[in-house]
């Protein structure tokens, strides 16, 4: 029988997790699909029970329902109780369990860049949280949030005992890296904008951006061109489906070739 693996989210959107998976599966020769399964909230609850009764070997969970999802599980990782979210659901023996590989996708790629001895998170939202909790377990032992409103980034920081900075004194400071989680930069009515000054970045420091479409932000452009080290928001979507990948398979997939198919799916569909 196919293995039936998915991702659930609404609205879902456009995902490239299907194309990663499902290539995934093909590179191994596994009997298994991956599918796009949009999912309104009230829905979470039965669909839970789909999956242990139709034998549903695993499941990516993107907004709404990364929180909510929480409390239908058998268990949770350390890793995804720390964020307060689970973007991953698996088997382990007969317990449908949670973790959050979007806190090991965002971590993947600064692990072969020299360590910063302080980081500054921009936004308070889910991907904050990921982010702010891979810094954490990375070892920086400087980290700070900043947004607009200033209650939610109180809020997060408390929760990981870091510090909370105002969003108009972000560019007072000079961090080792800067992390965009927020939208501006996204394609479409916030492609055009940017969280930092273009003449404001710290000398040497690193810039990332969540955001992988497009590939190269305004926020990373400007970066590189002050001579800054970037790691683009596709680097996290390619290592968060890579662990998923393993979780669910016991399987790596190879990195590179996954990264050339994503690359090619991201320009075919900005094309």
């Amino acid at each position: 029988m196919t293995a039936r693996y998915g991702i659930i989210g609404y609205p879902l959107g456009h995902t490239m997790s299907p194309v990663l998976h499902n290539w995934g599966f093909g590179q191994f020769g596994l009997d298994a699909r991956y599918e796009a399964w949009p999912l309104e909230p009230e829905g979470l609850s039965a669909f839970i029970e789909r999956v242990r009764t139709d034998d549903i070997r695993g499941v990516s969970v993107t907004i709404p329902h990364k929180r909510t999802v929480m409390e239908f599980l058998d268990r949770i990782t350390d890793r995804a109780k720390a964020v307060g979210a689970v973007n991953t659901l698996y088997w382990d023996g007969g317990e449908l369990c949670g973790e959050n590989t979007d806190v090991i996708g965002l971590v993947a790629p600064l692990r072969k860049l020299a360590r910063p001895a302080s980081a500054l998170v921009l936004g308070a939202g889910g991907a904050a949280r990921a982010a702010v909790a891979g810094l954490l377990e990375l070892g920086i032992g400087d980290v700070a949030v900043a947004n607009r409103t200033a209650s939610k980034a109180d809020s997060l920081a408390q929760d990981f005992n870091v510090r909370a900075i105002p969003w108009e004194n972000r560019m007072d400071h000079a961090p080792g890296l800067i992390c965009n989680t927020t939208p501006l930069g996204m394609a479409g009515a916030m492609e055009d904008r940017t969280p930092w000054d273009a003449d404001r970045f710290p000398a040497g420091c690193i810039a990332y951006d969540i955001v992988y479409n497009p590939l190269e932000t305004r926020f990373l452009r400007e970066a590189r061109e002050a001579g800054c080290a970037t790691v683009s928001g596709l680097e996290m979507f390619l290592h968060q489906g890579l662990a998923q990948f393993a979780l669910w398979t016991r399987l790596n997939m190879d990195e590179e070739c996954a990264r050339v198919l994503l690359l090619d799916a991201l320009a075919g569909k900005r094309s």
